[in-house]
């Protein structure tokens, strides 16, 4: 094995199918959902030790902080791995982080509620890239007849201006 040939995939061919992968999807708003569901269900359930005393943030609200959070995990993989529905997500992001601002401790303490906003707005306003055609002129000399049209008979394709009107000599073809 000589060290021109690569015996595994080295990190950049990995990076680079990441990049194809990230560009083809809402990937940081997926990202965003996700990191704003995750303060909103932890927080509840979350002990917080100052010096001796331990603070408890359970809350009677808890098990809706949960279903906030994990709806919102799950909001953040759809936008990934099934991004047609990018808008319903999006806008279900947005509303449940509203939602989460009376119920989960002031949405996670601002962070979560923040984050989940964010990412549901950019879904709402991701669209996906418009395919690159390959070559422009291979493709209009693909679709231009095989022979020279006529005189006074504009190519298809193309309409009689003033401009076709003048290269045939000034006349019009009507007589």
């Amino acid at each position: 094995m000589s060290a021109e040939t690569t015996g595994s995939r080295d990190f950049q061919h990995w990076r680079l199918r990441f990049r194809a992968w990230r560009g083809r999807r809402p990937f940081w708003a997926g990202l965003l959902t996700i990191a704003g569901g995750v303060p909103i269900m932890y927080f509840p359930y979350a002990n917080m030790h100052l010096g001796n005393v331990t603070l408890a943030m359970s809350t009677t609200a808890g098990a809706g902080s949960l279903i906030i959070g994990v709806l919102l995990v799950t909001l953040g993989l759809t936008m990934w791995f099934h991004s047609v529905v990018r808008t319903f997500a999006g806008i279900a992001a947005i509303l449940l982080a509203l939602i989460s601002l009376p119920i989960a401790n002031i949405g996670g303490f601002v962070v979560g509620f923040l984050l989940a906003m964010f990412g549901g707005a950019l879904a709402c306003a991701w669209v996906p890239a418009k395919p690159r055609r390959r070559d422009k002129q291979a493709e209009s000399t693909d679709s231009a007849p095989a022979g020279p049209a006529p005189e006074g008979v504009p190519a298809p394709g193309t309409a009689a201006t003033d401009t076709t009107v003048d290269a045939n000599g000034g006349r019009n073809s009507a007589g």
